[in-house]
């Protein structure tokens, strides 16, 4: 017997796909410029860090009589004072920062004549320009991914401080150290940052699962269709949604929503959920054959065991005694899989289902006293916490018929309130306890959702929301830092720009 708490079932969630782009999405995502402006702060940050760590090999030169080797040197102060990301219409993100500052301390070594002077230098590289640009697309699994970066660097002049015994004497030479340090430093700048993005932030991309099992029975597939769609004002992906059995992967019912069109820009990122989505998940459920639930002995309730004995009486009395005594078993099997309706005015699931009346008397098979249809309809309210899908369900009507006679059919009504009382009481608490799990949406780890808003419309889900980072971008990224450093071939852009 199929755990109860897998009944009808009513869980749901997130998003995916294979490579036909003609294909309607079960889901899209939707990111906002206020979402980006939101993921830009902490960007920065991480920024900041990667060029703070950048590594600056050693300097030496010599013009006519005077030397100089420098070492060690160490990023001390950095400052994005302006910075602007943005999104680029077709598929790109592109990030420029101006009027930036680099500090820096290095160690020294000066010989001028006979003079030989060591200590350390105080610089600043100041007026840093840097733009870049991020191309996004899907890779071979359906995973969203950067696939190409552009960068171009530039200083426009490089200060030097000196201490020490010779400070003044060597005040005029500081532009021979200057100007190789400033070109060092101009080529450590595009390097670092493509690292950051094709190699760090990827490896973020790719804490979202493409296909991921949901429980024991069934997967979600969340690869996207196509490519972003970048606009001016917004990012729209589109994911395949779809449920499946783990029995049957390739059994799936067809995509038949409308297309899912978002117009709202005033959250950070906004959820359409088709009614496809929620159909597939009752579907794949359906064919791993575990929507059914068994009720035997003392778990049938006595005030329906009486009434289930009372209402077939005719039957039971044309029967032998021990047979006609023996306890009940109720048989609940859903017959095809449910099916959700999304409307303006909400959700509802209508669910078909078989009720078999069978008496099990010892050491004999069971006695089949009646075979009847249940037609229901729930009303599921969905929400979105943190990360995860949740679906609430309220029983909202309810009727039983005859699959014999419609005479039967009429003798049925009396049980209409107890069997629906019976659903309301111990089947729906129970399908509840297992929605509230939910499903996690396909967000990178260290996001969730805050200030959640849903709204219906005609076929599909609207959820809305602000973002919230858990965990720093860093934390997460350091996690999953990939062993090998190795960047994938793409345009470079340039940096030699002094």
């Amino acid at each position: 017997m199929a755990p109860v708490s897998v009944y009808f079932i009513l869980l749901f969630m997130p998003f995916v796909a294979s490579k036909s782009s003609s294909q309607n999405p079960g889901c899209r995502i939707r990111i906002t410029s206020k979402g980006l402006q939101f993921v830009k702060q902490e960007g920065l940050k991480f920024v900041e860090q990667e060029l703070e760590n950048i590594t600056i090999p050693d300097l030496n030169g010599t013009d006519g009589r005077f030397s100089y080797s420098i070492n060690n040197v160490r990023v001390t102060n950095l400052k994005l004072s302006q910075s602007e990301l943005a999104f680029q219409p077709h598929r790109q993100l592109s990030l420029d920062i101006s009027n930036a500052s680099i500090g820096l301390n290095f160690q020294r070594k000066l010989l001028y004549w006979l003079f030989y002077d060591v200590g350390t230098i105080n610089a600043s590289a100041e007026g840093v320009s840097i733009k870049t640009e991020l191309d996004l697309s899907q890779d071979t699994k359906g995973r969203l991914k950067i696939s190409n970066m552009s960068c171009e660097a530039t200083i426009s002049k490089m200060q030097a401080g000196f201490s020490g015994t010779l400070k003044r004497v060597y005040d005029f030479l500081a532009t021979f150290i200057t100007t190789g340090m400033r070109f060092l430093i101009n080529q450590q700048i595009c390097p670092a940052l493509r690292h950051a993005g094709l190699v760090l932030l990827n490896s973020l991309l790719n804490t979202i699962p493409v296909k991921n099992p949901v429980d024991d029975y069934i997967g979600i597939d969340y690869s996207l269709l196509s490519d972003p769609i970048v606009s001016e004002n917004s990012m729209d992906m589109d994911f395949k949604g779809m449920f499946y059995s783990l029995n049957s992967e390739n059994d799936t019912i067809p995509n038949t929503s409308p297309a899912l069109h978002i117009k709202q820009e005033e959250r950070m990122v906004y959820i359409a959920l088709s009614e496809y989505f929620f159909d597939s998940a009752m579907y794949a459920y359906y064919k791993s054959g575990v929507l059914s639930l068994e009720l035997a002995n003392e778990q049938v309730p006595k005030d329906l065991e009486v009434l289930l004995r009372t209402s077939y009486f005719g039957s039971l009395m044309l029967m032998d005694p021990s047979v006609a005594d023996a306890p009940m078993k109720l048989e609940l099997r859903v017959s095809t899989a449910p099916r959700f309706t999304i409307k303006p005015t909400g959700t509802s699931v209508s669910v078909n289902a078989i009720l078999n009346i069978y008496l099990i008397p010892a050491d004999q098979p069971p006695v089949q006293l009646s075979s009847m249809t249940m037609e229901s309809r729930l009303n599921a309210r969905v929400t979105l916490k943190k990360t995860t899908l949740q679906v609430l369900l309220d029983l909202k009507r309810f009727r039983i018929y005859s699959n014999k006679s419609a005479l039967e059919s009429l003798a049925l009504i009396p049980m209409q309130n107890p069997l629906k009382t019976l659903l309301q009481l111990t089947v729906m608490p129970i399908l509840n306890e297992r929605t509230k799990r939910g499903v996690s949406i396909p967000l990178p780890e260290g996001l969730d959702f805050t200030r959640e808003t849903t709204s219906h419309h005609a076929g599909f889900i609207l959820i809305g929301g602000d973002l919230h980072f858990s965990k720093s971008l860093r934390e997460v990224i350091e996690k999953y830092r990939p062993e090998t450093t190795d960047l994938p071939e793409t345009t470079q852009g340039s940096n030699d720009s002094v």
